[in-house]
């Protein structure tokens, strides 16, 4: 996907909101625009936040504390670099597909660390990373008949996932870490319904497209 000019977007080429900073940023869309520059710095963490948790053999508190900082700074970087893409038509084909890889990416690399340390049980990791490559290979069995939307509650779904996974690296103890059992949990029951969820959109859709690829199909009479 290519940025797109702000003549073409708007049909009158004023510059987007947000003033000067706008109008440069449509006219320059390119591989080296702020939001995908966010999207790379979210790829170089993953491997920063891995070494950083694991230090130590993983049960460092200052190392897991510097690791919840980097883990947090990429899912800063998540939110701004999608506002940014869509607010100053910056959208390119990189970011379309570098931007759910990354998120994808820090997600996993925490989910598997925190179980190969112990501290989170396995199912619970593949419950989550079940879902998410399921879904995105359910994306892409439906994209020719069109495409699924993200939904609040995957938007939820996202938010209870990166609090959880935050509050499990820090390596809480006490009543927080009962708080953020319950939050995992959360996350767990939003992960598994909103992927029940896209599965029943992706149904409807398909049947939609065939029934449509039929019609179309059929000679006029």
């Amino acid at each position: 996907m290519t940025g797109v000019p702000a003549s073409a977007a708007g049909g009158s080429g004023r510059p987007a909101p947000g003033g000067k900073l706008g109008a440069a940023a449509v006219n320059q869309a390119s591989l080296w625009n702020i939001a995908n520059i966010l999207t790379m710095v979210r790829l170089v963490l993953v491997p920063g936040f891995v070494m950083l948790l694991l230090q130590d053999g993983g049960y460092d508190p200052a190392w897991r504390a510097w690791a919840w900082a980097a883990f947090a700074v990429a899912m800063i970087t998540d939110v701004f670099d999608g506002h940014l893409a869509r607010t100053y038509n910056l959208v390119t084909d990189f970011g379309k597909i570098a931007d759910p890889i990354a998120d994808k990416a820090i997600m996993a690399a925490g989910l598997i660390c925190l179980s190969g340390l112990g501290d989170l049980p396995w199912w619970v990791t593949g419950v989550i990373l079940f879902r998410e490559l399921g879904i995105t290979l359910m994306r892409f069995w439906v994209i020719r008949h069109g495409v699924i939307p993200a939904s609040r509650g995957g938007k939820l779904k996202t938010l209870a996932q990166g609090t959880a996974v935050g509050m499990y690296v820090l390596a809480l103890t006490g009543p927080l870490a009962t708080l953020r059992f319950w939050v995992m949990a959360v996350a767990v029951v939003l992960t598994v319904a909103t992927g029940l969820d896209y599965v029943r959109q992706a149904v409807v859709l398909r049947r939609k497209g065939l029934a449509a690829e039929r019609a179309a199909a059929e000679p006029v009479r």
